[in-house]
């Protein structure tokens, strides 16, 4: 079982950069598929990226399309969501998770994930 540890959110101004990064303090996840989400404030879920196990087919969200970029370095257990042209409707808390399978598909469902984070917050400032 994995534990999920998100890092890299604070806060930044409008059409700013940041990177997030997810890693597991206990297991690999490394041969799993991982996806992102996030949780803005009085909304729900919202599905930003996924990535396979092997760190060559992605699929992103509509809303983040053409800005967010997601990767890996599995020989650092780490995925990687690179955040590009910040807007304020991009507060919120995001979420890293994994699916429990390895080298299963990437998806886009948070039914699909069986580990998740804490999250980290990223607020956006106008």
């Amino acid at each position: 079982q994995v534990h999920l540890i998100e890092s890299g959110g604070g806060l930044v101004q409008a059409g700013g950069s940041l990177r997030l990064a997810c890693t597991s303090s206990a297991g690999t996840i490394a041969n799993y598929p991982m996806g992102w989400f996030r949780l803005p404030p009085g909304e729900e879920r919202e599905f930003i990226a996924a990535i396979n196990w092997s760190g060559d087919s992605t699929e992103y969200g509509r809303s983040v399309k053409g800005r967010f970029t997601l990767s890996r370095d599995n020989a650092v257990n780490t995925v990687y969501l690179q955040m590009n042209g910040l807007e304020p409707e991009d507060t919120a808390v995001y979420y890293c998770a994994s699916r429990r399978t390895p080298y299963s598909n990437r998806s886009s469902y948070t039914r699909d994930y069986a580990y998740w984070g804490r999250g980290t917050q990223v607020t956006v400032s106008s």
